[in-house]
């Protein structure tokens, strides 16, 4: 069962693209986003505490990336990644950074909520994860991992609330079914798409709809074809894809039906009619059923 969450945003210098504090009822955590340039001058005393931090990044090509860290003092470990990038050691640049800090955390919590989280972030497989290594054998209590996992789960609904989907799996996004609200309840919708592809064969894949787009699903066939009539952005998601022997190996998300269709055959196609439900409605065929129901 899902329930409401109550989250109280505060913009501290009056501006959404200053820092913000966010803080969810009753928990003793807080979320702090803070810009780069802001960094250096910010003298509160809670970015001087232990924590977790997240920076994030967007190359020149547009791709997003992340540096998940910890530090027993989170602004000295910030500042020092600033003097890192002046020394030209990191080769990334990051805009924001995102803290998370609470009540009497220590190293080895901070090293096992920096470990879970890399390893969340690289599983969900929606921004490339720099970090290269983690304490990976951090020892504790069966009441403290119970409840840095629950320390966990609140970070994912924070960072999420902030735009940063870095812990957010493409498929957690489907509506489900003991989903509460004045949302209607909707199971999932796993969709199909077969398709013959000359001197090939035929084509196989799965996907679903999502309140961020459209989902091909791993596990899925992809035709080997690269046709001109497919545009350079999927032409792009084809050749740097985790793709093994024809198989998608990770959930691929898409703005449209379309562009997901067209990723999986290597041609121009319709995904409103080439992808369908197991009783073979088309989801152009479904979508109207919906919109006649409403009337």
């Amino acid at each position: 069962m899902s329930y409401g969450k109550s989250i109280e945003l505060f913009l501290v210098n009056g501006t959404a693209d200053s820092l913000i504090t966010a803080e969810l009822s009753n928990w003793n955590g807080k979320a702090i986003k803070i810009p780069r340039i802001e960094v250096s001058t910010c003298n509160r005393d809670d970015i001087k505490q232990a924590g977790v931090y997240f920076l994030f990044c967007k190359g020149d090509n547009g791709k997003d990336s992340v540096y998940i860290g910890e530090a027993e003092n989170v602004k000295e470990r910030l500042v020092q990644h600033l003097r890192d990038a002046q020394a030209e050691k990191e080769k990334y640049y990051w805009n924001t950074a995102v803290i998370f800090i609470g009540r009497d955390l220590n190293k080895a919590l901070i090293r096992y909520l920096e470990n879970r989280f890399v390893e969340i972030a690289r599983k969900c497989n929606r921004y490339e994860v720099l970090t290269k290594n983690t304490y990976k054998n951090t020892v504790l209590k069966e009441s403290q991992v119970a409840s840095m996992e629950e320390f966990v789960d609140n970070v994912k609904v924070l960072i999420n609330a902030l735009g940063y989907k870095v812990l957010d799996a493409y498929t957690n996004a489907i509506p489900k079914d003991d989903a509460v609200g004045d949302t209607e309840k909707k199971e999932d919708l796993k969709l199909y798409l077969e398709r013959a592809i000359k001197n090939i064969g035929k084509i196989e894949a799965q996907g679903t709809i999502t309140s961020e787009g459209f989902i091909v699903l791993k596990g899925s066939q992809i035709s080997p074809v690269d046709d001109s009539t497919v545009p350079d952005t999927i032409k792009e998601k084809r050749h740097t894809s985790n793709i093994v022997d024809g198989i998608l190996q990770d959930d691929m998300l898409f703005s449209s039906p379309s562009g997901a269709a067209m990723f999986v055959v290597g041609k121009s196609d319709n995904g409103l009619t080439r992808w369908k439900d197991e009783n073979g409605r088309t989801l152009k065929e479904i979508e109207n059923c919906e919109i006649m129901n409403e009337n």
